[in-house]
């Protein structure tokens, strides 16, 4: 495997990173929209075991009526903002990497498998080229700027951090 599948791997960690840094600040909102403590909502979080109940949790905890609307839209666009981030995440974490012969990464094929009437539909296979790396760029800075915006919303509204 040459040079660029180990820079692909690489800008794959840090994807992962950022997204792994940025989803465990679902923790501080967990803390501040049940008003309970950091260790308290760590244990909360934790024992939700995929990246989408967290979500789900903290867009739940924060329709509820006690919670100002500016500080409830602030939430919803952040776990929109995640959410989104997932898709590509989830596609490059979940998938099989396909290779030419000349043993570069050429796409990637879906690990699923979609059941019709009356056939099967194999996953679906993206190439990596330039746009797809551009776009795991973009990721990551979105990523960066979801970040921030948490950390916005844990000062306004006096977060345990």
């Amino acid at each position: 495997m040459g040079q660029d599948f180990d820079q692909f791997l690489l800008l794959i960690g840090r994807l992962n990173y950022a997204w792994t840094n940025t989803e465990s600040l679902l923790i501080h909102l967990i803390a501040g929209l049940s008003k309970t403590d950091p260790d308290t909502a760590t244990v909360i979080f934790l024992t939700l075991n995929t990246s989408r109940a967290r979500i789900d949790l903290v867009q739940r905890l924060a329709k509820r009526p006690r919670v100002s609307g500016a500080e409830r839209d602030g939430i919803l666009a952040v776990t929109a903002q995640l959410q989104k981030a997932s898709r590509l995440r989830n596609k490059y974490n979940h998938c099989i990497y396909a290779f030419d012969d000349k043993s570069e990464i050429s796409h990637t094929i879906l690990m699923r498998i979609a059941d019709r009437k009356d056939s099967i539909r194999l996953g679906q296979a993206d190439a990596v080229d330039e746009a797809a790396i551009s776009g795991i760029h973009q990721t990551i800075a979105d990523l960066q700027g979801t970040n921030q915006d948490i950390w916005s919303i844990v000062r306004t509204y006096n977060y345990p951090a």
